[in-house]
């Protein structure tokens, strides 16, 4: 789940704004980094799996004073689907496959073993049937 994490960072000069940026790049799962707010002293953070509190107190021990201002997650837009002048042809129906089938190997164990019976119907096999 990709998120985006926006912490608020007291900041003064551009060296604390590069060692903020450094320290937030540092943390696992971080694709992307950068300053934002009108005095550049929000740090906002976007990846997969980031430890927002973990990455809020390393800003802290760091720097002087940090404060997570929000977590939220980011969706993607959904694309229009593009419509096909041409409808593509259709593919010629596969053929089946074959079926393997696997055989279980016989238990040893006490189980009784199967029988397997013919049941003949008699009236099927009368010789005085006019049909056949």
């Amino acid at each position: 789940m990709k998120q985006k994490i926006v912490i608020w960072v007291l900041m003064t000069c551009d060296k604390c704004r590069s060692k903020a940026l450094k320290i937030a790049v540092s943390v696992p799962g971080v694709e992307r980094a950068a300053l934002t707010g009108e005095e550049r002293d929000h740090v906002e953070v976007e990846g997969d799996c980031i430890d927002s509190v973990k990455l809020t107190r390393r800003l802290r021990k760091n720097m002087a004073h940090a404060v997570l201002v929000s977590v939220s997650e980011v969706k993607k837009p959904n694309p229009a689907p593009k419509p096909d002048p041409k409808p593509a042809p259709k593919p010629a129906p596969k053929q089946p496959e074959l079926v393997r089938c696997v055989v279980a190997p016989p238990c040893y164990h006490a189980c009784p073993p199967c029988h397997c019976c013919e049941v003949v119907d008699s009236n099927m096999y009368d010789p005085s049937c006019t049909i056949l």
